[in-house]
């Protein structure tokens, strides 16, 4: 294996994140929300199988924000003019993240409502 190669693949990748992170306000919420969602697991002393489920969950949404984002991007790269295939490709890659967000949301209250009844 070629550590340097793989050092700079890692670096690439922490570029995009970043840049996600800068440049997507939707990003900046989930992350934002992320956080708050796990200090607030601090706090109630979930169980290690609810932090398993919780960092699945933080991590799904993440992840398909990510997707949605490159996948706008794409799109945009190929053209500026409306075309129904693009739009729908934009808008199911948002639905995505739509679902996971909403599912997290029932994922939290199964976790937490438990803690603080």
């Amino acid at each position: 294996m070629n550590w340097q190669r793989e050092r700079k693949r890692f670096a690439c990748a922490w570029e995009g994140m970043m840049t996600a992170m800068k440049e997507e306000a939707h990003m900046r919420v989930h992350i934002a929300l992320a956080v708050i969602v796990i200090v607030a697991a601090v706090i109630v002393h979930i169980s290690k199988w609810e932090w398993l489920v919780l960092l699945l969950t933080i991590g799904s949404v993440i992840t398909l924000e990510l997707i949605n984002t490159a996948i706008e991007r794409a799109v945009n790269l190929v053209t500026t003019d409306f075309h129904p295939l693009a739009k729908a490709a934009k808008d199911i890659a948002a639905a995505a993240v739509l679902f996971a967000a909403i599912v997290a949301v029932i994922i939290g209250i199964i976790i937490f409502l438990p803690h603080v009844i």
